[in-house]
């Protein structure tokens, strides 16, 4: 199994990059978890740090969550070549699906699913595992197409996780309040860690009535149903255990802090009557005195439990309150998506180990990356817009300070700007340059003529004064009318200091001359003087070439709440 480079992002299509088999070789990740957008007309949004800078919205649509079969024929060629490379099982399946369902949403979002699902399962460990996120929309149709893949023996779980209280909908339907992980394991070689939470403080008190000085206890039996030949079915002090129809048996738990190597079931008795864990009763028979565990592993349903605060032993904490929706601000961070760190802890607490190999192929806004960084595990993360790889990367090295947080893919020189403004999604190319140049991208919906001509700003503070930059990007032919178009965007714009114009290529002449043409400002802050229009092309993109302003600047993502050393959550790695 293969040793593979970890925690980095690679920015662009994850079925591009994991059928590099250079990148991501056969066998050579731990846990793979996903959770792929299917939830018909949703938009998804990246919120942006607001600050003492006046700005109408702090969102912007980073992608419609749409999948259909398109006139274009990509959804169609996807297929294709699925028929042609796929496993017999997987591709029989899919084929299945559009039979009986017809050319929807909902076999074009399983097509372009299929073939992601079965590179994932090449890359897994035979120990590894897969723990794949949806709502009740696809879950049925995921799990048979997992079926297929993993086959349905190595089906482990399917994990209900209630993600919030939702809007009322009996009129039509049951109100929606859960989503689904489906949990399949490579082979039979997967095991869990035991991982728990707390019991009822009410349970250790009605069940563990009398006390020593270790603590609540509470009288069991050491003997189990059936009879055994060898030692565990032979008298003991006395007691002849076969002739009651039972043998002994010695809960583990009782044994944990002992050393009991090579010793046997009647010494392994004897070490517990010395040390007081065994009583007598007046006829000689013996019991055990069985203590509280220290939790209760982790079941199959997740739900927090609202008013449950102060009921469980050992924390003040609500019942499951790990995997509560996101309620807190400090951890919100605009996508609708977004997922709470406590619930991608508890997959990864469970599924992986310290030190190992965690990928997100659906990256979103980084959840997954960040809980893995944070219960030290190396990480993965893929995503395809340049808005969700910025805002991984600045989360991630938000909360843990020092981070350095590569991403593969990104371009660093005009072979890799050129490759990305040639893409379909014109915004690719467009987020990158304004990300790039310290802006944040224009909020509000993408449609074609919304912006205005301003595709990012620069938000500041000129001394008290809030200002902004204009900042607007063309990938195809620019000239002249492009410049004058974007000083007229700040002239009419009462906040707007300057404007950013970013184009591709070099520009002409008559561009700079047109930029010019248009003066300068004056700096209240530092009283300097700055050109009102400036041009900067994708090589001074790369380069660094910095935006002409003054140096107050804010930041563009919402921010993050750094890392404490401690989790303080309610699951107990044991």
């Amino acid at each position: 199994m293969a040793d593979i480079p970890t925690n980095l992002l690679y920015f662009g299509d994850n079925l591009t990059w994991l059928r590099e088999h250079g990148k991501f070789p056969d066998e050579s990740v731990d846990l793979v978890y996903l959770d792929p957008p299917f939830n018909s007309n949703r938009s998804y949004n990246v919120l942006f740090k607001e600050s003492d800078v006046r700005e109408s919205e702090a969102q912007i649509h980073a992608f419609e969550d749409t999948w259909a079969w398109d006139r274009e024929g990509r959804v169609q060629a996807v297929f294709d070549d699925f028929w042609l490379t796929a496993p017999e099982k997987p591709k029989q399946t899919l084929k299945a699906f559009i039979d009986a369902l017809g050319h929807n949403d909902v076999t074009a979002y399983l097509t372009m699913m299929a073939p992601r699902l079965v590179e994932l399962h090449r890359v897994l460990k035979p120990t590894g595992s897969l723990w794949l996120h949806c709502d009740p929309t696809a879950s049925h149709y995921l799990k048979v197409l997992l079926d297929s893949i993993f086959q349905p023996t190595n089906f482990r779980s399917e994990v209900i996780w209630r993600r919030s209280n939702s809007h009322n909908k009996v009129t039509r339907q049951l109100g929606p309040v859960h989503d689904t992980l489906l949990f399949y394991a490579k082979s039979t070689s997967m095991r869990l860690s035991t991982v728990k939470r707390p019991h009822y403080r009410r349970y250790i008190a009605e069940a563990f009535t009398a006390a020593d000085e270790h603590g609540p206890y509470r009288i069991n039996e050491i003997t189990g149903s059936g009879v055994r030949k060898g030692e565990s079915g032979m008298p003991w002090r006395g007691v002849d255990v076969t002739g009651l129809g039972r043998h002994w048996s010695i809960p583990g738990d009782l044994l944990v802090d002992m050393e009991t190597a090579g010793l046997s079931q009647h010494q392994k008795l004897d070490l517990l009557a010395a040390s007081g864990d065994i009583v007598f009763s007046d006829r000689g028979f013996p019991r055990y005195k069985q203590r509280p565990t220290s939790g209760v592993p982790f079941q199959d349903i997740w739900a927090y439990q609202p008013y449950t605060e102060g009921i469980l032993d050992g924390t003040d904490e609500g019942v499951d309150r790990d995997v509560k929706w996101l309620e807190d601000e400090a951890e919100r961070l605009g996508y609708d998506t977004q997922k709470p760190v406590g619930l991608l802890a508890r997959v990864i607490s469970v599924a992986s180990h310290p030190g190992e190999v965690v990928l997100d192929p659906f990256c979103g806004c980084g959840t997954a990356t960040h809980a893995a960084q944070k219960l030290g595990r190396r990480w993965i993360g893929i995503d395809i817009t340049p808005l969700a790889t910025n805002l991984i990367r600045t989360r991630l090295q938000e909360a843990f300070p020092g981070l350095e947080v590569p991403v593969e893919g990104w371009p660093v020189d005009m072979a890799g700007a050129i490759a990305l403004a040639a893409q379909e999604d014109k915004y690719h190319f467009q987020d990158w340059a304004v990300i790039q140049c310290g802006a944040r991208p224009a909020g509000g919906e993408r449609k074609k003529g919304a912006d205005r001509g301003v595709d990012g700003v620069i938000p500041f503070l000129d001394g008290k004064t809030p200002r902004r930059g204009v900042v607007s990007v063309k990938a195809g032919n620019t000239g002249p009318t492009h410049v004058r178009d974007l000083a007229g965007v700040v002239s009419r714009d009462e906040d707007a200091a300057f404007g950013v114009f970013i184009c591709l290529y070099d520009p002409t002449k008559p561009m700079i001359e047109e930029a010019l043409s248009h003066g300068t400002w004056v700096s209240e802050y530092d009283g300097k003087v700055y050109p009102k229009i400036q041009i900067l092309c994708a090589q001074d993109v790369i380069d660094g070439g910095n935006v002409r302003m003054p140096p107050s600047r804010t930041k563009v993502f919402a921010r993050v709440g750094r890392e404490r050393s401690r989790e303080g959550q309610q699951g107990r790695l044991t």
